[in-house]
This record gives C-alpha cells, structure tokens and sequence, in this order.
C-alpha cells in the first residue's frame, strides 16, 4: 500500500505489521540529549530567553483588549520559585501533584514546576462524573492540588475523603477567610498563588536527575466499570510523540518554529492539547490563551492571529456553520462568486494540485476573507478527539487557505497515531497514514464480522512502539488486557484504504465519544436507566458525530397502560407508543433518575423512540443471553434514530 511498508508477516489472526514508509529503516526516536519534559522547556529557555511564551487578553472596563505576555524567561523565573515552595512543602521527586483548572499561566507554570522536581503531574477534571475527583485523589495518592480559584469550592466538597492524602491546596488566585477555616478543619493548608510562591523562600535547588522512563504525567481516562483509570505517560513517552510531530510537518512541507502562535482553549486536562503545547514550547513559540468561553472563541482566534490551530470536530462543526451562515447572508453576486470559486478550487485540489496553487484568483477574492476572519496567519488545521466529518473537512480544506489534517489517537498512545496528509484528497474521511514512531496491525474480530485478512482488511487498531502508556496505575488486571505482547489494543474498529490510511469504522468496546470529545460508557448507562418501572429495556444510542444521546425503548405495557388511564389516553399498546405525550412522559421519567443519580449533562437522553415490540432473537437484535447486538440494532432502528437526531435540530 502507498505512504506503508510492510514490516512482518500476516498471521492467523492478525493482518500485516505496517510502519510509515518514512520509518522504513527503523522507527522515529526521540532527539539525543533531551530525557525528560524538563529538558524541553530548560532548552527553549536557553534558546529563546526573551521570546513571549504565555500570554492572555488584559481586561479593562469589561472590554478585553490585547494580548499581554512573559517571556520563557520569566516563566522560567516564576518557575523555579513554585518548584522550591514545592520542595519545601514536602513533595518532591516521585511524588504526585493534581492540577484542577481551565487552561491558563498558572496551569502551565505548575505542570513545570512538577517536571523540574521529577513530580508526576496528575490533571483533575470533572467530566468523568460525580466523585471523580475525590476517587483520582484518593486513587493517585495526590498530597498537593494547584487548582483555579472558582474551583476550590468543589475540591474543598472532597475533603472528607481526601484529607487523608492532601496535605495542602495553592489557588492560581486568591483564598477566602471561609476557604482557609473549612481546610483548616480538615487538617489542611491553604495558599494563594502568591503566599504559595514566597514559602520557598531564597531555597537554591539542586534539581534531579530525570530519566526517560520516568513518569512524568498520569491522566484520568473513563472505564467501563465507571470507574477512571489512571494512565501512566513517561517522559519517553512525550518525547517520541514530539519528534514524531515534527517529523510529520516536516513530510508535508512546513516546519514549526519560534514564529509560530498557537491558542490554547482545549483542555490541558487531555493529551491532544497537551502534547501540542510541549511541541511547541520545544519551539520556543508563542501560546495564547483564550477567555474561557467558546461564543468569544473566533474573537480570541482574530485577536491572537494563530497560525496553528488545533480543534475537535464540535468546534470546527461551529466554524464551518458560521461560515455558512455568513455566506448565505451575502448578496446574490458575493453567494455566485463564492460557490464558482468553490467549485473550481475543489476541482484542481482532486487533480492533485496543492491548495495554495488550486484557485490563487478565487483565494485573493473570496476565501482571503474566511482567512482573516480566523487571524490571517493560519496555516495548519488539526483535528482530533473525533471523527470529523468528510463534509466539513472538505468545506475548511477548500476556504480556509490552511492545510487541514485530522488525527487518530488515544490517551495511551500518547496522543496522535495517525495523521491525514494535506492536500490528498483522497484521504478525506480517513485519519491517513501512522506517523513514523509506531507499528500497526489490525487484528480480526470474528463476533463482529471483521476480518484483517480479506481483501478488503478490517479488524482492531493495534499498535506498538516506545511512545505507548506504561501502564494502567494499580489496575495491572486492566493494562494485561489491553496490552498483549506488546501490542495496544485500541478497541477501535479500522479499515485499510489504498492509499494506506486508515478509516474508523466501529467501536469494539460498547463505550464511545461524541462529538464534543466526551467519552460514554454505554451500559452503565443502560444499567441507570434500566431500573426505571416504566421500562422493560433501553438502548441507548450516541455517535461520534453528535453531541448527544438518544434512544429506543420497550416500555413496560401494564405501567404505561396505566399512566394513560390516568392521563385520559386510549389506544392500544402500540398506538400509545406512537404519542406525543406517552414519550414526553417516558423521557421526563428518563431525566428524573438522570438528575438522581447526578449525571453528567451529556449523559442525559434528549429523545427516544418507543417500541412495543420487546428486543428479540428474531430480528437479530439480542443474543440468546439476552446481550445486545448493537452494530445489528443500529442497522434496524437507523432510521428512526436518523428521526429523532433530526427532530432536535
């Protein structure tokens, strides 16, 4: 296949062993003389001193105004003094430090602060559900929290159960007298940001000795037991993921450096974001943040004027109807030019000619104004954390003026394991090629019809390569059944194409994202819902392509039989699966034990269709345990979940 070289035999019951043909000598390693995150960023701050590294819009009057910055010297400077308040404060190589906020100056600071102590910094967030942050404490054994000051509320909430392990709190802000009393009965320090930093006072430390194995960063994924897992990244880890990067933007033709811009809204929390602003601290490039709130995100993207732009398919879903909405609210002549300019650009772009030489007239005329209205200066588009439609991409590759690339990769992985190649058409709707750092094979999956071995090879996405997570911490029983010989199972279903990228076509695992990133662990879900009387059986449905769930329902004949009697409805039970009211009911009831039981907003059902007819062998749609065949119920019921998706927009 182009863009790959086989690199071992097919076996019985794996497809082929495939590498980027770029690594066809050997995979990508990390750059000599680098061996931690640490080293990353004390290089930029030899190299580049006096560029800006961090900066943020200064509000004045309510109105935000420019972008004000510290440079990495100064970040270095700030740096030093938390590492030496940390050191004092009991925590030191080893130790494990939580960091609980939105991105910002302060997030970043603290994350170095960990890697110059060998620290391993562990992200806290909340969309992993009620008590996720008290169970990642208790779990990871976290004796110090850097946390946002509108957040120390919620932490504060855990300390009946924390205690026993935080040892201290430092707000990126201020601290109330209320705050310090309810910490102090609980055994606990409380700090601001700036009582925090003095502590250390004039301590010189004597940093340690870091190596690649290290681990330097734990972060919390969903399981499906409900319960998070922590997954063990080391410096190794990070290392080969930023070569491999820049190996990558190197192929296409473009380079990164101190001259580049880059704003940070996504969560720091996650590893896409993550791995992206150690890339381009390694630069010695700049990192703007935005204000938090994403109706303001393109007046952040216009005064900031990036010139990378990483995404996940919800905000560039956003983009593209924006843009949509603009054109249409254009004249007759603007509506002309743009569509014939769009047309002819698309042509040239399938003949294989570059963006930048497909439509030169049309850009200077018509797409030059797409181009400002996202900063003038961009010039790459990643999106990863899920799928991205072929429509959309499509629509951004031809009117942003930007090469545009979507990405495939997980927590474990590190991040980006796959990337589209810019300008090849062909790959729209794919994740492309592997980067150059990592083997992969796809493994057949027989329960579900998919075979690596057919002419047309489907199966799990399994990698292998140094840039792999070292484990699931404490949960040894977990990381033996994803990591087998070597090899990371994804989960993911993957489908080879010609020109060797990879299309992802199924979930092997019944848990999933939507389009928001937001991952969903399926039958505990069912298992919430499931206990309502109301219902016999639920499945719940939701995709990668939207951002929320829906639903098929068997509800319970007698009880539904007899709210209608109440309720002055008749009709038989069918007919009364067919009412308004009747799933108006049902989905209140639905919602009722979704606020009970402290769900997440995006685990909540937003519509559902009603089925008299129970789930059965029948029609293919259960297992004779009674297990759902979901890839066979989506095949049945797909047009009424195409109804009820479009009932909501």
């Amino acid at each position: 296949m182009k863009n790959l070289v086989e690199v071992e035999a097919a076996t019985d019951a794996a497809g082929p062993v495939y590498r980027n043909v770029r690594a066809k000598d050997g995979l990508l390693q990390p750059p000599p003389g680098l061996n931690s995150c640490w080293d990353v960023f004390r290089t930029s701050v030899e190299k580049y001193p006096d560029n800006p590294m961090l900066g943020h819009r200064k509000v004045v009057d309510g109105k935000a105004g420019e972008y004000v910055w510290k440079t990495y010297k100064e970040i270095y400077d700030v740096v030093m003094k938390l590492a030496a308040s940390i050191s004092k404060s009991g925590v030191n190589q080893g130790g494990r430090c939580g960091i609980y906020g939105a991105n910002c100056t302060e997030w970043i600071i603290s994350m170095q602060a960990c890697n110059a102590l060998g620290v391993c910094g562990i992200p806290l967030y909340d969309t992993l559900g009620a008590g996720a942050i008290e169970f990642i404490i208790c779990h990871a054994e976290i004796s110090i929290v850097f946390v946002e000051e509108k957040k120390i509320g919620e932490l504060l909430k855990t300390c009946h159960a924390t205690s026993k392990c935080l040892k201290a709190i430092v707000s990126f802000g201020g601290v109330t007298n209320g705050q310090k009393e309810e910490a102090s009965s609980h055994g606990l320090s409380i700090f601001s940001w700036e009582e925090f930093l003095i502590m250390g006072g004039e301590l010189q430390l004597d940093l340690p000795e870091k190596k690649k194995s290290d681990i330097c960063l734990m972060m919390y994924t969903s399981g499906t037991t409900g319960e998070p897992k922590g997954v063990m990244i080391s410096n190794e880890s990070i290392l080969t993921n930023i070569a491999g990067i820049d190996s990558f933007i190197q192929s296409v033709g473009e380079v990164f450096s101190q001259d580049d811009v880059y704003l940070s809204y996504l969560p720091l929390a996650h590893i896409f974001d993550r791995i992206f602003e150690e890339v381009f601290i390694s630069h010695g490039s700049k990192i703007g943040f935005w204000r938090g709130d994403v109706k303001l995100l393109v007046e952040d993207i216009a005064e900031l004027r990036p010139t990378i732009f990483c995404a996940v398919p919800r905000v560039l879903d956003r983009i593209y109807s924006g843009l949509n909405a603009k054109i249409s609210a254009g004249g007759i002549l603007k509506k002309t030019l743009f569509n014939l300019g769009y047309k002819l650009k698309l042509d040239n772009m399938r003949k294989g000619i570059r963006h930048e030489n497909a439509a030169p007239f049309f850009d200077k005329l018509v797409f030059s104004k797409v181009k400002e209205r996202l900063g003038g200066k961009l010039r790459i588009i990643l999106s990863g954390g899920a799928p991205l439609s072929a429509q959309v991409e499509e629509f951004l590759r031809v009117v942003t003026c930007a090469h545009v690339v979507q990405g495939y990769g997980l927590t474990e992985t590190c991040a980006g394991s796959f990337s589209s190649i810019p300008n090849e058409i062909s790959m729209l709707g794919t994740v492309g090629p592997p980067v150059a750092h990592i083997d992969v094979r796809l493994e057949s999956v027989p329960e579900m019809g998919y075979d690596a071995l057919s002419s047309i090879p489907r199966g799990e996405i399994c990698v292998r390569g140094n840039v792999l997570f070292s484990g699931y911490y404490k949960r040894e029983d977990l990381t033996q059944e994803v990591m087998i010989d070597g090899w990371f199972h994804t989960g993911d279903v993957g489908e080879w194409q010609s020109d060797g990228s990879l299309k992802i076509i199924d979930r092997k695992k019944n848990i999933f994202k939507l389009s928001q990133g937001e991952y969903v662990a399926v039958e505990n879900l069912e298992n919430v819902y499931g206990v309502l009387q109301e219902i016999e059986s639920i499945w719940v449905y939701g995709n990668s392509f939207e951002s929320s769930l829906v639903a098929v329902v068997n509800p319970n004949q007698q009880e539904l039989e007899r709210w209608a009697a109440q309720n002055g409805i008749t009709g038989s039970f069918a007919e009364l699966c067919e009412n308004s009211r009747a799933k108006e009911h049902i989905l209140a009831e639905l919602t009722k034990i979704a606020k009970e039981k402290k769900l997440k907003g995006f685990e909540f059902i937003r519509a559902i269709h009603l089925d008299p007819v129970p789930f059965d062998m029948e029609r293919d749609l259960i297992t004779p345990t009674y297990k759902k065949k979901r890839p066979q119920m989506l095949k049945y019921y797909q047009g009424k979940i195409d109804a009820l998706y479009k009932g909501m927009k």
